[in-house]
């Protein structure tokens, strides 16, 4: 039992020694103590431009900043209110979530879907797995002529994806593993489809 909370001291301690020295970013929120003076305490949330507003110190570019450079910025800016050394902590209280869905792998999905739309995909994920995820093709799609359109060393590549020849275990070589940035077209059948 002590080795297990001793690993979740550590885990913990890694865990607040990283915050400490990633940048912070647009939407994250930071804790901001001043031992001198607690009226100055307050959590602020970084501005989409990177900026924060504080007491005394004005606007202060905090878009990636470290929190320990952010504290020296702040250190200087409020020293010349003070007679005695300022101790001043900045911590971050909370991560952007918005940013790190926006820089997350995904396809987009288009056409004869239930769902059309951008999905967020995870390592290895499949064509028919993506499919899966936009709720399955749509009443007229044309199953067998589906393709995935991905940016190869800037020309736009095309594979096509049979479903019915997946389905029927025919061919399941065309289900490809899909990277970030593919886009599943899922085209409309024609009349004697």
């Amino acid at each position: 039992m002590r080795v297990l909370l001793a690993l979740l001291f550590f885990c913990g301690f890694l865990t607040s020694a990283m915050a400490q020295i990633e940048p912070l970013h647009p939407g994250d929120t930071i804790q901001i103590s001043v031992w001198q003076d607690p009226k100055l305490n307050r959590q602020v949330v970084i501005g989409p431009d990177g900026m924060i507003s504080f007491p005394l110190a004005g606007h202060i570019q905090a878009g990636g900043l470290t929190p320990q450079a952010l504290e020296n910025v702040l250190r200087r800016r409020l020293q010349k209110n003070y007679t005695s050394h300022l101790d001043i902590t900045v911590s971050l209280a909370a991560v952007n979530r918005e940013e790190q869905v926006e820089t997350k792998p995904r396809v987009y999905i288009t056409g004869e879907i239930l769902k059309p739309g951008p999905y967020i995909i995870r390592a290895d994920t499949s064509v028919i797995q993506a499919l899966a995820l936009a709720g399955g093709l749509g009443p007229f799609a044309a199953s067998k002529r589906i393709q995935i359109h991905r940016q190869l060393n800037g020309t736009d590549s095309i594979f096509l994806f049979n479903y019915n020849a997946y389905v029927e275990g025919t061919n399941t070589a065309d289900n490809i593993n899909l990277r970030s940035g593919d886009v599943i077209i899922v085209p409309q059948r024609g009349l004697f489809e």
